[in-house]
């Protein structure tokens, strides 16, 4: 960063810098109905009660979640060397990785950034899908057990196209705080780099669920923390994928013990 990072904790060793304190996006407290576009599911046929789900629960959830961020304050800090991009923007040709369990906050953070994001084919999948593209996200469909190959080339089209995918690096199943292959499989792909961070509310609650789900409450913080962003060469061999991967892990895992550290909570 241009001065140098300021330390939060006032230790002289400290790589984190604060960046940024700011409420939700400025500009954008009115009410607006999305539109909802045509999605396709793929091959998946769904039950009577299911097609009901899907035309009624994203609106709820959208509306919902909509009102509650408006009480949010996000929080942003950076380890040194990190690139940050407040509310996603200046987001390009790049890649985006996250654990699973901050898809809340991070779907509102970075709603204005147009990115596409890989969802699986299931029934939940398109329910997320539909939620995800009432705040203005985009989908391709697949997973690392179906579909792979496909979500993998319809995340090239997009990073090709100048525009940024985001993966849920553990899910869809886990296990927690694991990264999959296919963000190392793009970036080599395409050369995009990859960025690593973690949304983490101060208060929340955490689901029982294998990805410990976070709920942020009303009228929380949530620390946005970035670490360095992890870089594939074009000619890297398929025997060194595993060491890239494990540096993209090590990078969200950084920047979510920061998240952690910055809120003085316990490492979990």
């Amino acid at each position: 960063m241009a001065n140098g990072p300021r330390c939060l904790s006032g230790c002289a060793g400290c790589a984190i810098a604060r960046i940024d304190e700011v409420t939700t996006d400025p500009g954008s407290n009115r009410l607006r109905v999305p539109k909802v576009s045509t999605l396709r599911s793929g091959n998946a046929r769904f039950t009577f009660g299911q097609h009901v789900t899907l035309a009624v629960v994203p609106r709820i959830v959208w509306a919902l979640l909509w009102v509650v961020s408006r009480t949010w304050r996000f929080e942003v800090i950076a380890e040194e060397g990190a690139t940050v991009r407040p509310f996603g923007r200046g987001a390009g040709s790049e890649i985006y990785c996250f654990w699973h369990q901050c898809v809340l906050p991070c779907t509102v953070y970075f709603r204005t950034t147009g990115a596409t994001i890989l969802i699986s084919r299931s029934f939940d999948g398109e329910l997320i899908t539909r939620i995800l593209n009432l705040f203005g996200f985009n989908a391709v469909r697949g997973s690392s057990s179906r579909g792979a190959r496909e979500g993998l080339l319809g995340l090239k089209d997009v990073i090709e196209s100048g525009k940024p995918a985001i993966f849920t690096a553990d899910g869809p199943r886990g296990p927690i705080y694991r990264t999959k292959m296919g963000p190392i499989k793009l970036a080599q792909m395409t050369c995009a780099p990859i960025g690593a961070f973690h949304l983490e509310p101060e208060r929340a609650w955490t689901l029982r669920s294998w990805d410990r789900f976070l709920i942020p409450k009303p009228f929380t913080r949530i620390c946005v923390s970035w670490a360095q962003w992890t870089r594939v060469p074009a000619d890297l061999d398929p025997e060194h994928f595993e060491p890239k991967r494990e540096e993209l892990n090590a990078a969200i895992e950084r920047a979510r013990l920061r998240a952690l550290d910055y809120f003085k909570k316990a490492k979990a």
